[in-house]
């Protein structure tokens, strides 16, 4: 009853939606479910003539492959998944570029490495093609570049990717499309009582409370990525609906007001700014550094910058302007944020005073080892 109410005042207003199916949805043993992608095509053109913008970042491409050339297990190796991707990319955008043309929709192939997100100018490009394609009527069909795609430059899955695109493109509503009803409070292939939340007021402090992942062959991700992805948008402001792409009228009933469906988390009453956004969430960390008490509670409860007094130990290699992680006194990650020294530096000037930094070093750049503009409190 309650997600209803909060379904009618957010459907009403949610015209820009990023719609994400997972592998789970679209595998199965012999390849593509190619009904199904039909069945939600169906429902997906009946949104886009409602008027409303969307996104779709689909997984398969690997599942695809696997199918394509008859293999049966899921390769392990990088080399070996670029080659699936290579292969299974085509006939996944055939089929929804065939689907979406029985509708009079265009759609348009978009690939996208972490790279793309995690460098400014990049992720600029990116905000921008995107934007001229939703301008232009078409539905950019987003999946991850899984053909160069290496671990380091790997967003790990889609549910992380749906949700930055979320975030790059302000999206008013993500939409997780995968094989369980929604986030219970166990998983409910092993525990019967396993209760659904239809109703999620706050996120903070759930994911560590959640278990239970996918057990298809093809998914990379559990519901524990599905609750980080809802967590990235509802930094952003944005609300998410988890819900079961097995069920033929799921879009139908997530878009109707009056049905319950799957579990809507609603966001954060304040959202990161998106610079900051782009600092928690986009980047990966090159390195960790550890504070004292002092500067835990500065940073923490005064909204301080990070002096190179506070700073304990440095762990890494990382240069100047890179993300790191910033661990409290009992090893708890608490912030990130860009430096100002690198991990060189910084290992000369701990536990020194500001005024000491050109001495030591030099030069003197900043006397923060972290600005407050630049620190993201998580």
């Amino acid at each position: 009853m309650l997600q209803r109410e909060f379904k009618k005042q957010l459907l009403g207003r949610a015209r820009r939606v990023v719609v994400k199916i997972g592998s789970q949805v679209l595998s199965t043993a012999k390849g593509i479910a190619e009904e199904r992608i039909r069945s939600l095509v169906h429902d997906l053109a009946a949104l886009r003539d409602e008027g409303k913008e969307l996104i779709l970042v689909s997984s398969g491409a690997i599942a695809a492959g696997l199918a394509k050339l008859g293999i049966k297990e899921r390769p392990v190796t990088i080399p070996q998944k670029q080659a699936l991707a290579a292969v299974g990319q085509i006939k996944l955008m055939a089929i929804y570029e065939k689907e979406f043309s029985n509708f009079d929709k265009n759609v348009a192939q978009v690939l996208l490495t972490h790279e793309d997100l995690a460098t400014r100018r990049r992720y600029l490009n990116a905000k921008h093609t995107l934007q001229t394609l939703l301008d232009s009527g078409l539905i950019p069909i987003v999946n991850e570049n899984d053909t160069v795609s290496v671990e380091e430059i790997k967003f790990g899955d889609n549910d992380h990717l749906s949700a930055l695109v979320a975030t790059l493109l302000e999206a008013d509503l993500l939409v997780i499309l995968s094989d369980v009803d929604g986030v219970y409070d166990r998983d409910p292939r092993h525990h019967d009582s396993a209760q659904l939340f239809p109703l999620i007021l706050k996120l903070k402090g759930l994911k560590g409370k959640i278990s239970g992942g996918s057990r298809s062959p093809y998914g990379t991700g559990g519901i524990s990525t599905k609750i980080g992805a809802a967590e990235k948008a509802s930094a952003a402001g944005i609300p998410t609906i988890i819900a079961n792409g097995l069920d033929s009228r799921i879009l139908s009933k997530v878009f109707d007001p009056e049905e319950e469906a799957g579990t809507l988390i609603l966001p954060e009453k304040s959202r990161l700014a998106r610079r900051k956004h782009w600092i928690a969430y986009n980047l990966k960390p090159s390195g960790t550094i550890v504070v004292d008490h002092g500067a835990y509670e500065a940073l923490v409860k005064k909204g301080k910058s990070l002096l190179p007094s506070g700073l304990k130990e440095v762990r890494g290699s990382f240069a100047v302007g890179e993300c790191v992680r910033c661990l409290g006194p009992h090893g708890q990650e608490f912030a990130r944020g860009l430096v100002n020294y690198s991990a060189r530096e910084l290992n000369q000037i701990k536990g020194q005073q500001s005024t000491r930094i050109e001495k030591i070093l030099g030069h003197k750049a900043f006397d923060e080892i972290i600005h407050r503009n630049d620190l993201v409190l998580l």
